[in-house]
């Protein structure tokens, strides 16, 4: 089973990667952040079309960390954005705990394997690897995500594997979106 499929969506949001010069993961993060340290509610909303009432509703249910000042920052918009684009194929509470199996208690950075905008831009470049891939199939999932992590370096023994276990998670969940929206457009023709 050959997995080429193509978004030209930047993942977990609305816009095309064309909006932004091809930019994606930490690249397109750091175009949202480069005038400012924080981005505002509206602003997310006009990136990835969550609405407010259910962002609102992940940051009751501690699914999302609360605003400072009203702003969130770099870490905060990646992790709403690794939410909201797995959301679609994924329980949100499967969701919360996969988070949670990567990065521990939110509010608590220091057990944390990763910060979300790393994992963000992982999750892009290698949603963007397999869009390009001619030979990928399914079962090579795992090898594609141990290459893209080889630089990764552990805060403990063990973080490397748990995070390509999350990450393997994560990349599946996200293709079987696109072929979701896939599905829905050809039956919107019918």
């Amino acid at each position: 089973m050959n997995l080429q499929f193509q978004d030209d969506r930047i993942p977990g949001t609305r816009l095309k990667q064309s909006d932004v010069d091809g930019a994606t993961g930490l690249a397109f993060l750091r175009k949202v952040f480069f005038i400012s340290n924080g981005v505002m509610l509206t602003q997310i909303r006009e990136i990835s079309g969550i609405d407010s009432s259910t962002l609102q509703n992940w940051t009751k249910r501690g699914w999302v960390a609360n605003s400072r000042s009203k702003k969130y920052n770099i870490d905060q918009v990646a992790h709403i954005l690794i939410i909201n684009m797995l959301r679609s194929c994924m329980q949100l509470d499967r969701i919360a705990y996969l988070i949670q199996y990567i990065n521990g208690d939110l509010e608590d950075s220091s057990d944390d394997i990763i910060s979300d905008s790393v994992l963000y831009d992982y999750i892009c470049r290698i949603v963007e690897y397999m869009m390009k891939c001619e030979t990928c199939v399914l079962t090579s999932f795992h090898e594609i995500v141990e290459e893209f992590t080889v630089d990764y370096k552990e805060p403990f023994e063990g973080a490397r594997a748990r995070l390509n276990k999350a990450l393997e998670v994560i990349v599946v969940t996200y293709y079987a979106t696109v072929m979701k929206h896939r599905a829905e457009k050809l039956l919107d023709r019918l």
